[in-house]
């Protein structure tokens, strides 16, 4: 391992210990260079695993399971009554989390990297101060410190009291009534989520569509579950306000160049995150930011060339497999400065594991012609292939996107069951630059749900033979 500059503590000073920080610690310190990871929260572990992907995806798959014992006798399997004890519900997503923190922990202070429990803040470009009193300073730092709840829109919301979706992990107690405002993917996982163990949900989305980001045709399939399940859904709403009514909360909204009026026992503000950066003294040590995100190039590198970030941090993706190729991206052009890379941007994977799941690789419709790219589309229905049939899982679709004159996909959506685990067979063939016509030849065993994709590709592979292009 080399050392330090003499002038210096460290080669490298990572700030964050969640999956971006220790994926960037691990990969200098591999490099050889002598390296500080520095954790100043509360718990350590990071986003993912404290109070996103992995609590929130335990508790979704409780709540699926719930849904098909209450529906067993679609296939002729006959249940008593259906309950649920809330309590063993949490304790197990509770002990997971323990499970996996203990994890990180451990990989966190057994590093080839020195693990430091304490606040950073710059107080010059290779300096920080630590909450512990003591001073570091590094020839080269990655920022990693994720992000937090954003605030409400309006000081009346504060003053009523309302959830975030950290309060909704801690919850011992379901609400009997509950108001989502926002339709991304933390609001309506945790819309279904509830809906599911019988509160009486209405979400209230800004958009026209609920999942903006995604095309409109998954969004829609998604409201249509979620209206067929019980829950009430407004999109294209302004928020006016909110006030308490008895023992219930209000929200009023417009829509439709109406006002309208919803209260319910609680309110569960889901309108995203904000870069966590208040407190790292960026002004110090001269990092550009917007809006209070890090502002870096594609190579991980902030506006001092010394200052790297990765993460929820920077953005512009939340999403963790993402924050740890960034972090990995990070550390490799700061160790190898003559030999940098970037990300494969083409393969970004984005999921929402509501049910349906709502899956995308690479190029969205909406994308597309967002960036004025010439493509061809094809989609098939679930509620025509034999598999999915089988298990009744008729909402959705699967859809391909493709180059009209090669045939190279672009772009992949699916709308269905275990679609985040089905798209990757797309990230896989985009990762090859393999073509629709390719895909169609390739084996598929039947009957699986993954030969749904030669549907689509068969369809658009005939359409550039047969120059319909």
């Amino acid at each position: 391992m080399s050392q330090a500059p003499k002038n210096f503590d460290c080669d490298v000073a990572v700030i964050g210990g969640g999956s971006g920080g220790y994926a960037a610690a691990r990969t200098a310190a591999d490099a050889g260079l002598h390296t500080v990871i520095l954790e100043g929260g509360a718990e350590v572990g990071g986003l993912c695993i404290l109070r996103g992907c992995m609590p929130t995806k335990a508790l979704l798959y409780a709540g699926e399971v719930l849904h098909l014992a209450r529906h067993a006798a679609t296939w002729g399997v006959q249940t008593r009554e259906v309950s649920f004890d809330f309590a063993r519900v949490l304790e197990r997503k509770n002990s997971l989390i323990r499970e996996f923190a203990d994890y990180r922990r451990q990989q966190l202070a057994g590093g080839k990297f020195q693990f430091i429990r304490a606040q950073a803040r710059f107080t010059a470009a290779h300096t920080l101060a630590l909450s512990d009193g003591a001073t570091l300073t590094a020839a080269h730092f990655i920022l990693a410190t994720g992000s937090v709840v954003a605030p409400p829109p309006w000081p009346e919301l504060r003053d009523l009291g309302y959830l975030t979706s950290d309060d909704a992990l801690a919850l011992t107690r379901l609400p009997r009534s509950l108001i989502v405002l926002g339709g991304g993917a933390v609001a309506v996982e945790f819309a279904q989520f509830f809906a599911r163990f019988g509160v009486q949900v209405t979400l209230l989305q800004r958009s026209e569509t609920i999942l903006k980001e995604f095309d409109t045709d998954a969004a829609r399939e998604v409201e249509k579950v979620f209206r067929r399940e019980g829950m009430t859904v407004f999109t294209g709403t302004k928020l006016l306000g909110a006030r308490r009514d008895g023992a219930m909360k209000e929200v009023s909204f417009e829509q439709e160049g109406k006002t309208v009026r919803v209260a319910a026992e609680e309110i569960l503000f889901a309108l995203g995150r904000s870069p966590s950066t208040a407190s790292l003294g960026l002004e110090h040590a001269g990092v550009a930011t917007e809006a209070g995100r890090i502002v870096a190039d594609r190579f991980m590198q902030t506006s001092v060339p010394h200052i790297y970030a990765a993460g929820d941090c920077t953005g512009p993706h939340e999403i963790v497999h993402i924050a740890i190729q960034q972090g990995e991206t990070a550390a490799h052009n700061l160790a190898r400065p003559h030999a940098r890379r970037t990300l494969d941007d083409r393969l970004l994977i984005s999921v929402v594991f509501t049910e349906p799941q709502v899956a995308t690789v690479g190029l969205t419709e909406k994308a597309a012609a967002a960036q004025n790219i010439p493509v061809l589309v094809a989609s098939y229905p679930f509620n025509d292939h034999g598999k999915s049939l089988i298990m009744e899982a008729k909402d959705g679709f699967v859809k391909l996107l493709c180059d009209p004159a090669t045939g190279e996909i672009l772009g992949g959506a699916c709308v269905g069951p275990v679609g985040g685990e089905l798209i990757h067979e797309i990230v896989a063939a985009m990762f090859k630059c393999m073509t629709v016509r390719e895909l169609a030849m390739m084996p598929h065993y039947h009957p699986t749900l993954a030969e749904i994709w030669t549907y689509p590709a068969e369809e658009l592979a005939g359409q550039i033979r047969d120059g319909l292009a």
